[in-house]
């Protein structure tokens, strides 16, 4: 009869999930290789570590499950005990199809086993991602011969699986299928890993019971993949938290909610779209590059020149121009008595955006007037006609 034997490396992998502590290891006789303790061990129906290494090796993904259910059924078939004095098995009540029969006690023998096989599958599948402790409860269904199946869907049930997997119902109500249990741990993996990379402080993926991470649960909820959390998480660092403190202090300017929180945790809550918070920054970048040139900042101007395809790059690079345009084309349009030249003027000009055209034609009048005037081409009667609007 194989022996159990204590495996250091899955009790450490136990422990440093936070799924049960040394103390209980020792208290339940350790785990073995195939992931069973010492108190659930049972050689007649339980793996042993070469029986476990024989039925996994060269599976991989869901054959792993259905191989060690395999076995386990196997082992359990052959160790099926027998009850009669000589032997042979005890003769009663209930006629097989085949014409044998079985004593009642013995068909519950096997049902308990063919419940033990499923636990085990089960257990073993969760607990490969640290959360055997939630199928350890369902020890009491054994006795009832479940299938596979049937645990599981006691297992959904409980209020310890709610909880680790909250976000779930959140998912259902919205109309979103619900996440099986390897895809819900893996973004929350993924999601873990982006942080990590930008240096996010710890407490935004902490872990608690069970491993549950709150702070994902409304990521989750609202199906933001991993992707779009990259982004939201880059829009915030190299474009707001990164940029040139005018930007910080344009959105600020613009958006005063958005100091109720700090900028991360405003990109990161679901409810703000990422467009909508992209059309924002778009539109604090260029407030940014206008304050940081000397030039009057507004929200609308701002979120104007956003709609019309400029960037806080595009007018970083135009301002100190348009900065130049637009004193220089105040002073023309005063000294000429003409429209007034303005900011909103410099920036059609210069940026080429609607309203250009009429931007570049008060540009070239007021040029006209100024090299007429110095020129001397043009006499009293052209320049007090230009002075009139007269073009």
């Amino acid at each position: 009869m194989a022996e159990f034997k204590r495996d250091a490396a899955r009790e450490a992998a136990a422990i440093a999930r936070g799924t049960i502590t040394k103390e209980e290891i020792e208290r339940r006789g350790g785990i073995n290789a195939s992931g069973y303790y010492g108190d659930t061990y049972d050689p007649n129906t339980s793996l042993s570590d070469e029986e476990y290494a024989a039925a996994i090796a060269g599976k991989t993904g869901l054959d792993v499950g259905k191989s060690v259910n395999a076995a386990l059924a196997a082992k359990a078939l052959k160790n099926k005990p027998t009850r009669s004095g000589t032997g042979a098995t005890l003769v009663g009540a209930g006629a097989t199809p085949s014409g044998a029969t079985i004593v009642g006690d013995e068909m519950q023998e096997e049902k308990r086993l063919k419940g033990q096989s499923a636990y085990d599958l089960l257990f073993e599948q969760f607990d490969a991602n640290g959360l055997g402790a939630l199928v350890e409860p369902l020890k009491q269904f054994i006795q009832q011969g479940l299938s596979s199946s049937e645990l599981t869907l006691r297992l959904r049930d409980t209020d310890a699986y709610k909880k680790r997997f909250a976000a779930n119902a959140q998912r259902m109500a919205k109309g979103l299928r619900a996440l099986s249990e390897a895809e819900y741990i893996g973004k929350e993996d993924a999601y873990q890993d982006i942080m990590r990379r930008y240096g996010l402080p710890e407490s935004y993926y902490t872990r608690g019971e069970m491993g549950r991470q709150e702070g994902f649960e409304k990521i989750i909820a609202n199906d933001i993949s991993d992707i779009e959390l990259e982004d939201r998480i880059a829009t915030a660092q190299k474009r707001v938290l990164n940029a040139n403190p005018e930007v910080t202090q344009a959105l600020k300017q613009f958006y005063p909610d958005i100091t109720n929180g700090d900028i991360l945790a405003y990109t990161l809550d679901p409810k703000n779209a990422i467009e909508n918070i992209k059309r924002k920054v778009t539109a604090a970048e260029i407030g940014g590059a206008q304050l940081g040139a000397g030039l009057g900042a507004t929200l609308a101007g701002a979120e104007a020149l956003a709609n019309a395809g400029v960037t806080g790059q595009r007018y970083q690079q135009a301002a100190a121009t348009i900065a130049e345009d637009t004193m220089r084309g105040g002073q023309l349009a005063s000294i000429y008595k003409q429209d007034p030249y303005t900011q909103q003027t410099a920036e059609a000009n210069i940026l080429n955006i609607p309203g250009s055209a009429a931007a570049k034609k008060q540009t070239e009048k007021l040029k006209s007037l100024e090299e007429a005037a110095f020129s001397g081409r043009a006499g009293a009667g052209a320049i007090a006609r230009d002075r009139a609007g007269v073009l």
